[in-house]
C-alpha cells in the first residue's frame, strides 16, 4: 500500500495567509497529500510567505536553507521531497526566488493556489513558476475543508471575504502582490460559514487586506456592505462570535458603525489601522485620511458602542517625519487609549513609491521605535489593568500549558487561562478577572453578572 504523502505548510505573516494555508491544505488533500507538523518527514513542504516587511522576506530565504538540508538529507535517503514558496514574496520576486534558491521546485502567487495540483505535475519535470492573475476566481475552484479538518483546526476559524486593496499606500505593496479589490459573493460565504458551523466553530472573523471595503454581490445581484454581511452571517445557528480585520479608517460606512451597536454577535474590539498621528505623514502615506478624520471614526463607533476597544499598526520613520510628527503619533496613541497596537520602522519595500523618497537614518527609527512601544505599552496596561475584577464571557478554544487549564478568549480577544475541564472547549462562560500579565488575562469561572457597557474604555481617553 503506497503511504499518505506528507505536507507541511509554514505561514508568516497575516491571518489571511493562515486562511490560505489552509485551503491550500484542503486542496491538497483529495491528492493524497496529509497534514504534518513536522518538516522533516514532508514530501512537499510549502512556506506560504509575506512582504510587508524586508525582515519577513529575509526570514523565508533564511528558511529555504534550512528546508534544502531537509530535501538533500531525503534525497540521501531515496525519498522526494518539493518545495514550494507561496504567498507575497512568491508574487513580488517570482524567478528571483529560483535564483537565491535554486532547491525550489515551485512558485505560487496568491491569486493561483487553486492550480497547485497541476503545478505539482509540471514540477516533476522541472521548476513551475505561477505568479499570474487569472481569470477565473480561486475561491470557486478551491476544495472545501472536510469536516475532520474543520474540527482539527479549533472552535475560532478564518474567512477571507475580500482581497486586494486599491488605496494605493506607498510603502504598501499590497495592491502589487494581492491585486485590486475583489469581493466573495455573500452566498459563498454563508456556505462556508454554515459548513463552519456545522462542524462546530463558535467564532469567525472576516478577513480581507481591506475588508470593510467589502461589497459582494448578494442574492439580488446587488453590492452588499460588510455591515449588511456580517447581520446575515450572525443567523447562522452556532455561531455565537464575529470579528473583522483589517479595516480602513476610509471605509467605516454607517451601516458597519450601526452594526457596533446593534449586533451582539460583533465582538466589541476593532483593528483599525492609523499608520501615524501626523496629518503631514499620512498625506505623503496617500492614506487618504487625517488625523481629524480618524477620531472622528473612533467618536462615532465609542458612541455606537460604549465598551467598544480599540488595536491599531504604526510606522515610525517614514521617509520625511520629523520629530514634531513623531510627537503627534504620540499624543494620538495617548488620546485614543489603545488597547494594544502593532509598531514597525519604516522598511522600504521595492516598487512603492516610499522606497524612492529620502529615507531617515536607522538610528532614528531605532530610537522612535523605542519611544513608541512604551507609549503603546503604557496604553495596553492601562487597559489591562482595569480588567481585573471583571466578568466576561469567554470563548474556550483549547487546553492550557499547565495541567487541568484551558484557554479561551476574552471579546477584546486577550487570551484568558482557566482552571476547568476541557469538557468546556467550545463553549462560552462567564470568567471573573482575578490577575493581568502582560497580554493575557488569568481568571475564575463565575456567575457573575456580564460587565457594564462602557466602563472598561470611560478613561480610555483621558
Amino acid at each position: 500500500m503506497t503511504r499518505p504523502r506528507k505536507l507541511y505548510v509554514k505561514s508568516y505573516g497575516c491571518q489571511m495567509n493562515v486562511y490560505d494555508s489552509h485551503r491550500m491544505a484542503d486542496t491538497l488533500a483529495p491528492e493524497g497529500f496529509v497534514e504534518t507538523t513536522t518538516p522533516g518527514d514532508a514530501d512537499l513542504i510549502i512556506l506560504n510567505t509575506c512582504h510587508i516587511r524586508e525582515k519577513a522576506a529575509d526570514k523565508v530565504y533564511s528558511e529555504l536553507g534550512r528546508m534544502r538540508m531537509l530535501k538533500d538529507a531525503a534525497a540521501r535517503d531515496g525519498r522526494r521531497v518539493s518545495i514550494a514558496v507561496a504567498g507575497c514574496v512568491a508574487q513580488a520576486e517570482g524567478t528571483e526566488i529560483i535564483r537565491r534558491a535554486p532547491a525550489v521546485d515551485l512558485v505560487v502567487g496568491p491569486q493561483n493556489y487553486h492550480r497547485l495540483p497541476e503545478m505539482l505535475a509540471r514540477a516533476e519535470h522541472g521548476t513551475a513558476i505561477d505568479t499570474e492573475f487569472p481569470v477565473e476566481a480561486k475561491f470557486e475552484r478551491l476544495a472545501a475543508p472536510s469536516r475532520a479538518a474543520i474540527r482539527r483546526r479549533g472552535v475560532s476559524a478564518f474567512i477571507t471575504v475580500q482581497e486586494g486593496c486599491n488605496k494605493f499606500c506607498t510603502f504598501c505593496v499590497v495592491p502589487y502582490t494581492r491585486g485590486v479589490e475583489v469581493s466573495r459573493p455573500v452566498a459563498r460565504i454563508v456556505t462556508e460559514a454554515e459548513r463552519l458551523a456545522d462542524a462546530g466553530v463558535r467564532e469567525i472573523t472576516l478577513l480581507g487586506q481591506n475588508v470593510n471595503a467589502y461589497h459582494g454581490e448578494d442574492a439580488d445581484g446587488r453590492p452588499s456592505s460588510l455591515g449588511r454581511l456580517l447581520h446575515r452571517l450572525a443567523e447562522i445557528p452556532g455561531i455565537a462570535r464575529l470579528r473583522y480585520t483589517t479595516s480602513h479608517p476610509r471605509d467605516m460606512d454607517d451601516s458597519l458603525i450601526a452594526a457596533h451597536g446593534n449586533l451582539p454577535a460583533l465582538m466589541p474590539q476593532l483593528h483599525l489601522p492609523a499608520q501615524s498621528g501626523s496629518d503631514r505623514v499620512l498625506a505623503a502615506m496617500n492614506r487618504r485620511h487625517n488625523r481629524a478624520d480618524y477620531l472622528a471614526v473612533i467618536e462615532r463607533l465609542r458612541a455606537a458602542r460604549p465598551d467598544i476597544a480599540f488595536s491599531s499598526d504604526f510606522i515610525v520613520g517614514f521617509p520625511g517625519e520629523s520629530e514634531n510628527d513623531f510627537c503627534d503619533t504620540l499624543r494620538l496613541i495617548s488620546e485614543v487609549g489603545y488597547a494594544s497596537a502593532y509598531s514597525f520602522k519604516y522598511s522600504p519595500r521595492p516598487g512603492t513609491p516610499a522606497a524612492d523618497m529620502e529615507q531617515l537614518p536607522e538610528a532614528v527609527k531605532d530610537e522612535r521605535l523605542q519611544r513608541l512601544q512604551q507609549e503603546i505599552e503604557r496604553a495596553q496596561a492601562a487597559f489591562m489593568a482595569r480588567c481585573v475584577g471583571m466578568s466576561f464571557d469567554v470563548l474556550f478554544e483549547r487546553p492550557g500549558r499547565s495541567p487541568g487549564q484551558i484557554v479561551g478568549r476574552s471579546p477584546y480577544s486577550q487570551p484568558v487561562p482557566v482552571l476547568a475541564p476541557a469538557t468546556l472547549i467550545g463553549e462560552i462562560m462567564s470568567v471573573t478577572i482575578t490577575e493581568v500579565r502582560t497580554n493575557s488575562l488569568f481568571g475564575a469561572l463565575a456567575n457573575a453578572p456580564k460587565y457594564a457597557a462602557g466602563s472598561l474604555v470611560a478613561a480610555a481617553g483621558a
